[in-house]
């Protein structure tokens, strides 16, 4: 008997999907003529009307659901790895040190160096033993650091795929031995990150120091980056970035009004190509990382400008964006399918397909057509206990036994000092 109540209880807590129940679908198109894996890339408009983390996306054919599985086109690399210089010294009035990198590619090397204001060359060479003697030339790359010219730092080397066991540099410029006290190994990505320009914008609004432009976001569209057009001119500039994310709360939501909630982050762009000291700098950082916001509301971004004295930065466009999401199921050869989302009691599908999913580079690319609403949705049946429904009528029930019991115990009372007299 109580292994029939736990069971009758659990299927009021787990809803199953039925396309009834569906608010939003559809239409998957430009599906291949012939069966195979097939993936599309989902929109900031699925994750507006779905549940959180996509839980409630279902794929059917006729009336039959059909497995898939979600992937993030995320980078997948390793920690940076820091290093200790070795042989530091001087050699033909030049700063020299070695390195020893670990096993695997490698491309950005980023060296630690103290002091401000300077430019100054690094060569690198690579081999295959710790000594230089035959070492391979990869190339001269130009390190600065310009806070006199507020034009910002950059110490690292753009080398290309490389993995020699060994690397070489050797500093032209005012550098010496003491300035350089690390550096560290930027992995190559095994993967790299693709992203969807989910709103732009290029209306800024100028006021003293500042530049400021807004964003409203649907409820559940996860921000990842935000990317800046800048016109050609100034060719060189760093600017610090402000971003602000506030809730937009539902002040329909059980009638009663939300409190706004805040995420602040920071981040600076820089470009930087001119020819200084006879050396040729190019360095461009036009995008800074979102702050991570988990507000079940609408959101509206501000990103802000510091422009301090200069004149007011030109931008062509500014973009949110977000990290690609891509649907992928098996198709069968001339199949009409349908996307469905937007009954927020499903959980998420648990596939076979999903734990085993493996993506082929020969996948058809298929795309989800405009959202439609489902003509059959109907809301779900209220399945919560008939005290959830009416909380109001267990708090009279409760009241009503509380006066009753009163009236008991005022009676009781009475009786017992009516025989204390007697």
């Amino acid at each position: 008997m109580k292994l029939n109540a736990g069971v009758l209880l659990l299927t009021f807590i787990v809803a199953s999907p039925e396309i009834k129940y569906f608010q939003y679908q559809r239409p998957i198109e430009n599906l291949a003529q012939n069966a195979g894996q097939s993936c599309m890339v989902l929109d900031a408009g699925v994750f507006a009307h779905s549940a959180p983390e996509l839980a409630d996306l279902r794929v059917y054919r006729d009336r039959a659901e059909v497995p898939f599985a979600i992937r993030m086109a995320a980078a997948a690399e390793s920690e940076d790895q820091s290093i200790t210089p070795l042989n530091v010294g001087v050699r033909g009035g030049q700063t020299v040190f070695d390195a020893e990198l670990p096993s695997g590619q490698y491309s950005d090397i980023r060296l630690d160096v103290t002091g401000q204001n300077f430019i100054a060359t690094v060569t690198v060479s690579g081999s295959q033993v710790e000594s230089d003697r035959g070492a391979t030339r990869i190339g001269s790359y130009t390190i600065f650091d310009l806070t006199g010219q507020k034009l910002g730092r950059s110490t690292v080397l753009h080398l290309p795929q490389s993995d020699f066991p060994y690397l070489h540099f050797s500093i032209k410029g005012p550098l010496s031995p003491d300035s350089i006290s690390g550096l560290s190994v930027v992995r190559l990505p095994l993967s790299r990150p693709r992203f969807v320009t989910i709103a732009e914008s290029s209306q800024l609004t100028t006021k003293g120091h500042s530049s400021s432009i807004a964003f409203i976001v649907p409820t559940r569209v996860p921000v990842a980056q935000i990317v800046f057009k800048p016109a050609t001119q100034p060719a060189q500039f760093s600017r610090d970035v402000s971003i602000t994310v506030e809730s937009v709360p539902d002040k329909s939501v059980n009638g009663a009004t939300q409190t706004a909630r805040t995420v602040t982050s920071v981040g600076s762009l820089l470009r930087v190509h001119s020819v200084q000291n006879g050396q040729r700098i190019d360095e461009e950082r036009l995008a800074t990382d979102a702050p991570w916001v988990d507000f079940n509301t609408p959101t509206k971004w501000t990103i802000t400008i510091d422009n301090g004295d200069d004149a007011p930065l030109l931008l062509n466009a500014v973009q949110l964006q977000m990290q690609e999401h891509s649907l992928c199921f098996d198709a069968a050869a001339n199949t009409q399918y349908t996307l469905y989302y937007g009954d927020s009691a499903l959980n998420a599908p648990r596939y076979d397909y999903a734990t085993l999913f493996v993506q082929q580079a020969s996948a058809a690319r298929i795309t989800a057509g405009p959202e439609q609403a489902n003509a059959q949705y109907q809301p779900r049946p209220d399945a919560r206990p008939f005290t959830e429904k009416h909380p109001v009528l267990l708090w009279i029930a409760l009241g009503a036994v509380i006066v009753v019991l009163g009236a008991i115990a005022l009676g009781t009372a009475k009786s017992n000092t009516q025989s204390a007299k007697q």
